[in-house]
């Protein structure tokens, strides 16, 4: 299938993100105090990775990832904590979530990264439990 102009500016950024993605939640797993928390995160970079590689099945491009979440984010942790980062995280990932709806009609390997996001925002938010 032929991928549209605008298709591709929502793939691209969806790969962008996936990447970003895993240099944050492995940088966050280095820095978090709890070890299920840590181990959670590595998980989930495992898991955005493997999303990163189905959207450069689908733009053919590399990309390379960016290091700004993976900066800000471990340093937010420090100095909100936990409670108030998590949530945050977790909206982020529900937000993908809907970001990827109009491309998952259109590509169907998207829709498991779709709930995979979904899920991931469930699982941040598990962790304040």
């Amino acid at each position: 299938m032929a991928v549209s102009n605008e298709d591709m500016k929502v793939l691209l950024k969806a790969q962008q993100g996936e990447l970003d993605a895993v240099l944050m939640y492995n940088r966050l797993a280095e820095v978090v105090r709890d070890e299920e928390d840590a181990k959670t995160f590595r998980q989930l970079a495992s898991e955005e990775g493997r999303h990163a590689s189905v959207f450069k099945n689908l733009t053919n491009q590399v990309l390379q990832p960016k290091k700004t979440l993976a900066t800000i984010v471990p340093f937010l942790y420090k100095i909100i904590g936990k409670k108030k980062l998590y949530p945050i995280i977790a909206k982020s990932e529900y937000g993908a979530a809907d970001t990827y709806k109009p491309v998952a009609d259109k590509f169907p390997e998207i829709e498991s990264v779709k709930n995979d996001e979904t899920r991931h925002g469930d699982t941040v938010s598990q962790l304040l439990k």
